[in-house]
């Protein structure tokens, strides 16, 4: 067998492998493999063969990592409505604490068949707000912050 197919047969391998794994980084080390096969074909050393592979793959791994691709990002999973499902939900509060501490107002409510705590949100009404429909912005363990529905 040609060691250009070698090259490539281990490129398809390390393909199959990143559709299981679900990263881009074996992807970039297969481009590596790939370029190993193209100086193969050229009929050059395999040394030489090696060292391109290995350029290539190092490389491509390299840009992969500065791209936007590469960076992991992190979300708020308290504000984050595709972590969190009650984010963006209704909730009905029919009577507000009175606010004696100067902080946000405060309300026990029912919600998904138990009680919560509830909080105004920081950047909703000032003062003390009437009953009425509240709509989830975040959750904070059992505490529920909310924010005015309009």
């Amino acid at each position: 067998m040609a060691d250009w197919m070698i090259w490539l047969a281990l490129a398809g391998a390390l393909l199959i492998l990143e559709l299981f794994s679900g990263t881009f980084y074996l992807l970039m080390i297969a481009v590596g493999l790939l370029a190993g096969a193209l100086t193969a074909f050229s009929n050059v050393t395999v040394e030489l063969q090696l060292i391109v592979a290995a350029l290539v793959g190092i490389l491509a791994t390299g840009l992969l990592r500065r791209s936007r691709f590469g960076k992991l990002t992190r979300s708020d999973a308290s504000r984050d409505p595709n972590i969190n499902l009650d984010i963006g939900q209704s909730i009905a509060i029919e009577v507000w604490e009175p606010d004696v501490s100067g902080s946000a107002p405060r309300a026990r409510a029912m919600y998904r068949g138990a009680l919560w705590d509830v909080e105004l949100s920081t950047d909703g009404l000032a003062g003390q707000p009437g009953p009425g429909r509240f709509t989830i912005r975040q959750v904070h363990g059992s505490r529920l912050i909310v924010s005015p529905q309009g």
